[in-house]
């Protein structure tokens, strides 16, 4: 559901409470609420697959002419029949694929879903349940993945089909520029000219349509790859995490790492977490303001500053460095289980006198 401005302000102070504090203006859209269905979590259904059955429509009969090109015209209907036979055979092998992928596409999502539904209502951090769960999700896709390399494996067999049947028509076409035909050799090779060309026709989509969904699973599954990190990551906090970061990039601004940046200076960072306790729970705070900032400028790109205070002798600001430095890895870890890419984040250090401990502070680029 919405929340609302005042809903919103108290998440804020619960937030704030655990060690983690993040600019209001930064998370909470200007009209006062967080589109529910940006907040809750979605996971996207299985690309369509195609739906088109190739098969043959078989190669009609002639009577022996006697001569040459008669006998030459016999030998190439044999190797269309053959043809034929092959593309028939890789039809029924696309029809099964696709059955098999559908099937496990479904239960995938259903145990995904099942493991959503849980988060929604909330659940104890590390629930063995939603682990087991999860588990059973990460073999689902893996069956899912071996559809793919089935379809790859077709692909690389409907291209050969490709190959035999242009090499076919050519072969046909050249027969009828033999000498010693008769009349009936002509029309039983413009017979098989049409029957070969409509054959060339039908192998051509049949490649199409299996190279794309070849080509749609795979982006799915990767995809799927990532959100069950984030899931996992959900299931570890025992809260929701809605879909991966990186769906909301412009794949144009992920190409490669960015150039080191210089240190903010005077800027109201959009996270502040203090580790000023053992095992601070920061994650959904950090998730929750990143989603935000990402929903407003999809382009937006992150610093990651560890802040360290002044010491009082040069071991003990040492020290202190180091604890920033091993805090601010363990958020930069963080980001990259919720699909935040790398080259979206750069990472500094700092010292301030205004810290009394170490912290780590997220700036929005």
């Amino acid at each position: 559901m919405a929340l609302k401005k005042t809903h919103a302000a108290a998440l804020c102070a619960v937030l704030l409470a655990s060690g983690c504090s993040f600019a209001e203006d930064m998370l909470f859209p200007e009209s006062g609420t967080i589109d529910a269905t940006q907040a809750s979590a979605t996971t996207n259904g299985p690309p369509v697959l195609g739906s088109s059955s190739y098969e043959p429509v078989g190669v009609t009969a002639a009577s022996p002419t006697g001569t040459f090109v008669g006998a030459k015209a016999a030998a190439l209907r044999n190797d269309l029949s053959t043809l034929q036979a092959t593309l028939s055979r890789q039809n029924q092998s696309l029809q099964q694929i696709r059955t098999e992928t559908v099937q496990d596409s479904q239960r995938y999502h259903g145990t995904v879903a099942a493991i959503n539904a849980r988060l929604q209502v909330g659940t104890t951090p590390g629930n063995p349940v939603l682990t087991q769960q999860w588990n059973a999700a990460q073999g689902e896709l893996d069956r899912i993945t071996d559809d793919v390399l089935k379809m790859n494996r077709l692909t690389n067999e409907v291209t050969s089909s490709s190959t035999m049947a242009a090499f076919l028509l050519d072969s046909v076409r050249a027969a009828r520029s033999l000498s010693g035909a008769v009349d009936e050799d002509h029309r039983q090779l413009r017979i098989l000219e049409d029957e070969t060309n409509r054959t060339v026709v039908m192998v051509e989509r049949l490649l199409s349509e299996l190279t794309h969904d070849a080509v749609r699973q795979q982006q799915y599954v990767a995809s799927e790859k990532q959100n069950l990190n984030t899931l996992a990551l959900g299931i570890k906090n025992g809260a929701i995490f809605g879909g991966g970061l990186n769906n909301r990039l412009n794949p144009a601004y992920d190409a490669g790492p960015m150039a080191r940046a210089a240190m903010p200076t005077g800027e109201t960072p959009l996270v502040t977490i203090r580790f000023d306790r053992p095992n601070v729970n920061y994650e959904p705070a950090l998730y929750a303001a990143i989603k935000s900032a990402l929903d407003r400028r999809p382009n937006a790109t992150f610093d990651v500053v560890a802040v360290s205070p002044l010491g009082n002798t040069p071991g003990q600001q040492s020290l202190a460095a180091s604890t920033a430095k091993r805090n601010a890895d363990s958020v930069l870890r963080s980001l990259t289980n919720m699909n935040l890419p790398a080259s979206r984040v750069r990472v500094n250090s700092s010292t301030s006198p205004a810290v009394s401990g170490a912290e780590v502070q997220v700036f929005v680029r």
